[in-house]
C-alpha cells in the first residue's frame, strides 16, 4: 500500500484490502474496491465499502467509471481517509486516483497520472486510460 496524500489517500491491491487490521490501524474509513476479478471483502460495519468493478480495458460501463472517479473525488474533498484498490494496485487504482485528483485540483489527468507513477510501478491499460481521458474531457 502506498500513501498518496498523508492520512487521507492510499493506493493498494487486493492483499491490502483484505488486511483489515492494517486498514483499521491506518484510520482508513472508506475502501473503493475496483477489482472485478477478486471476491468482495468482509469488513467491519463502520467502514464505507464501495465495490465498483472495473477491468483493464475498454469494456467498462461509463456509469461505473464515472461513479468511481466522482466517489473518490468526493471522499478526498470531504477528507475521508480512503484506500483505492484493484487486483495489483498498478492500473485501475492509480488511474481512478489520478482522475479524481485532476477533478479535485482542477489539473490535467495525464499530469496527475505521471506524478503518481513517478516513484511507484504503474501500468495503466491503454483502453482504460483512453476511456478516462474521454470521460474527463466531457466534464
Amino acid at each position: 500500500m502506498r500513501v498518496i496524500l498523508p492520512n487521507l489517500l492510499w493506493i493498494g491491491n487486493t492483499r491490502d484490502v483484505h488486511d483489515v487490521k492494517n486498514v483499521l490501524d491506518l484510520g482508513i474509513a472508506a475502501i473503493i474496491d475496483l477489482a472485478l476479478e477478486e471476491p468482495a471483502v468482509t469488513l467491519t460495519r463502520d467502514i464505507i465499502y464501495c465495490r465498483l468493478p472495473l477491468i483493464d480495458g475498454t469494456e467498462n460501463q461509463p456509469v461505473v467509471l464515472e461513479t468511481a472517479v466522482k466517489t473518490v473525488a468526493r471522499l478526498i474533498r470531504e477528507e475521508v481517509p480512503t484506500l483505492v484498490a484493484c487486483s495489483a494496485g498498478m492500473s485501475r487504482s492509480p488511474a481512478i486516483v489520478a482522475a479524481a485528483l485532476s477533478q479535485v485540483r482542477d489539473t490535467d489527468f495525464e499530469t496527475e497520472l505521471k506524478q503518481l507513477a513517478e516513484n511507484h510501478p504503474s501500468d495503466v491499460a491503454p483502453g482504460l486510460w483512453n476511456d478516462l481521458q474521454e470521460l474527463l474531457q466531457e466534464k
